[in-house]
Formats: structure tokens, sequence, C-alpha cells
């Protein structure tokens, strides 16, 4: 991968970052809600948001790796393997951090179960 891709990539992430920062900033309500007051619904469905954006954009990912796939087994002028295999990379990233962040939310709602009140 070059440096440009590489800049690329990291690019996205800082984006995403500063996305869930924003949302990060209404966390306050959290300490309120656990005492029993209401959470802020508008917190609730930015996060909903930002994830479902996020699902899309991995989604999108793979429908872009699986189609430029196919366009290069067509032999469609143009696609070159490199293309496809970086795609295809892109995708699989994608998808193994978007299975993470999974995993951190079940095991969080698993620990959050398992406390005593």
């Amino acid at each position: 991968m070059s440096t440009l891709q590489i800049d690329a990539v990291l690019s996205q992430i800082r984006a995403m970052q500063s996305q869930i920062r924003g949302v990060g900033g209404q966390a306050h309500d959290a300490p309120q809600a656990i005492a029993g007051m209401r959470p802020d619904a508008a917190a609730a469905s930015d996060f909903s948001n930002v994830f479902k954006q996020g699902l899309d954009r991995v989604n999108q990912a793979q429908q872009s790796a699986n189609s430029l796939a196919t366009q290069f087994e067509q032999g469609v002028p143009g696609i070159e393997l490199p293309q496809v295999m970086l795609e295809m990379q892109k995708a699989s990233v994608s998808f193994r951090a978007l299975t993470e962040v999974r995993n951190k939310f079940v095991s969080a709602y698993q620990e959050i179960m398992n406390m005593p009140i």
C-alpha cells in the first residue's frame, strides 16, 4: 500500500473519529440516565446515525470491491489486479473493524447485564 493510500485511510479514520467526538460531546447525559433521569433522545439518535453510517460504509466498500472483482473477471478494460486486490483488502479491513466494534458492544452489554443491582 502506498503512502498516499495510507494517508487516505487515515483521513477517513480521523473523519469518523471527529463524528464520534461530536456525539461524544453529549455523553455527559449518561450519568443522569443512570441516576434515573430520562436520557437525551437526540444523543441516542446521533449515536444510531453514526453507527448506521458506519455499517453503510462497510457495506458499500464490500459491494464496490465485489463489483470491481466481477469487472476484472469479465475482462473490462482499465481494471487491473492490484486495484482489485487493494479494494478487497480495504473491504476486509473495514469488516474486521466493524466486527471488533460489535464484539466490544456485546462485551459491554454483557458486563452491564452482569452487574449486581
